[in-house]
């Protein structure tokens, strides 16, 4: 899966979201093309290269005519826009996203519902297209998943069309609620509303950076000197099946007085609740009574929920919580050809080096059926299989 990693070490905001997705490989002249399906006037796009702290970034630079820049839109006004464009489906329906939370935050801010809300500088030309180009730049370069750093909040005060009003801004405060943010030292706006919508409506999780094999980076300059690199960092690449190293809990209970019919669907339930492994041994206790041993394995933080999976739907009384760890092999999945098939082969690599191969059980079994081979001799020429292909 392909996806992107918003690095907001210095904020966010919709023109370093764009300037970041131009310098990640986003091809200027198909983006002006796109945004000119939106039938907007008055405006003039364009994108320089910059260095901000000896690194060369983009910062994207939006020219509106200065009574088009003040000019006043209602929600309704820019969906029939984003709509009517011709744009592909999926740059709509992210696009509408996006101004779909942005009014519910200024309309919760202001005391009215979102069909009543006046954009202002939020719905003025520039805004329409840090919003819509970066939906469009986000389809064009294949991004299926978008992940975001924790956003830093600057502090102090700004002078917007309803007078000064505190950073972060109201609109941005309320969009961000429930998202993991922490506070910027420095004073002044890290991250805008249009930032914040982009973020609260497009990302599918707020935290460290996934593994993932980077393909392309880009850099999005902001227009505020500050300290730091006033720089948003974006990740493109594939996701990688190398898990991460966690710290575990296993959580154990004895089970002596349970319809054993009970276990599959307990079971279930549990990995559901996001434990990593579910064990069942049986084993003898008090009073010499047969009795299964149940331990679950999950990473820290999703004890709770996989702890009250036991407590409700099982007749344990209590549990043990047992800290733990665990270390991963770095995991890659190849396809080889065996009997006239096909069959997944997951590899598990330490140093590069083959440590263990397992071929898919699905695919054998598959396999055997097709061709009447017993399973046995499709595992075993799956594993030749596997020599050769590397």
């Amino acid at each position: 899966m392909k996806i992107a990693y918003l690095d907001a070490f210095a904020g966010i905001s919709g023109d370093m979201t764009l300037g970041a997705l131009l310098d990640a490989g986003l091809d200027m002249e198909y983006l002006q093309s796109e945004l000119s399906k939106l039938g907007l006037q008055g405006y003039a796009l364009s994108a320089e290269k910059v260095t901000v702290s000896g690194i060369s970034a983009t910062r994207v630079n939006i020219d509106v005519e200065t009574e088009r820049h003040h000019h006043h839109r209602h929600l309704d006004d820019i969906l029939s826009m984003i709509a009517g464009s011709g744009l592909p489906d999926k740059v709509i329906s992210m696009s509408t996203a996006v101004f779909r939370r942005l009014a519910e935050a200024e309309a919760d801010v202001h005391g009215t519902v979102p069909e009543k809300v006046h954009f202002h500088e939020v719905g003025a030309v520039d805004s329409i297209l840090d919003i819509t180009g970066s939906c469009i730049g986000l389809y064009a370069l294949g991004v299926e998943e978008l992940i975001s750093s924790p956003l830093p909040l600057g502090r102090g005060f700004v002078e917007c069309a309803h007078g000064v009003i505190p950073l972060p801004a109201p609109a941005t405060v309320k969009l961000l609620e429930d998202l993991p943010t922490y506070a910027f030292p420095d004073e002044g706006e890290t991250v805008t509303p249009t930032g914040a919508a982009l973020v609260a409506s497009l990302c599918r999780s707020i935290g460290p950076m996934p593994a993932m094999n980077s393909r392309a980076t880009g850099y999005g300059a902001g227009t505020i000197e500050r300290r730091i690199p006033n720089l948003l960092r974006i990740f493109i690449g594939e996701t990688s099946e190398i898990p991460e190293a966690l710290d575990t809990v296993i959580l154990q209970t004895l089970i002596d007085d349970m319809n054993p019919e009970i276990y599959e669907y307990l079971m279930e339930k549990l990995y559901a609740a996001g434990a990593l492994e579910v064990t069942l041994t049986p084993c003898t206790a008090k009073n010499s009574r047969p009795a299964v041993l149940l331990a679950a394995v999950c990473a820290l933080g999703k004890e709770p929920a996989v702890e009250d999976i036991i407590l409700t739907e099982s007749t344990s009384l209590g549990l043990r919580r047992i800290p733990s760890s665990r270390a991963c092999l770095e995991r890659k999945t190849v396809e080889v050809a065996v009997a006239g098939g096909k069959v997944r082969v997951k590899l598990g690599l330490k140093d590069g080096r083959i440590a263990n191969v397992a071929p898919e059980y699905k695919d054998c079994r598959a396999l055997a059926e097709q061709s009447g081979l017993p399973l046995k001799e499709v595992y075993r020429l799956a594993e030749v299989a596997v020599k050769d292909y590397l």
